[in-house]
């Protein structure tokens, strides 16, 4: 079983990593099952029967998945206040603007995958 869901995740992992044609997790639960069905070469039967567990576990992953990411978020906070103070006021400015630029793309790279997300 925990085979399963280090294998699953991986999965989903994979699935939130913007592809090389700019795809991403807009994808989600297709991508999922044509990366089984490829890799396993499912038929199709066992892809219907593979499709309402991929949907039931989707919810957890992404609620571990935003948990992680706000951890990560208050470790680089922490990180970046500690590193603060050794700049010098131009550095400073540097990291703010660069700070805001990286928001900037995840808010709007958010967007966008929630209305993907919304079309599935």
């Amino acid at each position: 079983m925990a085979a399963s869901a280090i294998t699953l995740g991986g999965f989903v992992m994979v699935q939130a990593q913007p592809e090389p044609g700019g795809h991403g997790r807009g994808h989600g639960k297709r991508f999922m099952l044509e990366r089984l069905t490829k890799d396993l070469n499912l038929t199709s039967e066992q892809q219907t029967k593979v499709q309402p567990i991929i949907d039931q576990a989707k919810p957890q992953i992404a609620a571990i998945h935003q948990e992680a990411m706000q951890k990560m978020k208050a470790v680089m906070d922490s990180t970046m206040s500690q590193i603060r103070p050794l700049l010098t006021p131009d550095q400073q400015k540097k990291l703010d603007e660069n700070i805001q630029k990286g928001s900037s793309r995840r808010h709007d790279s958010s967007i966008r995958e929630n209305s993907e997300e919304s079309d599935d």
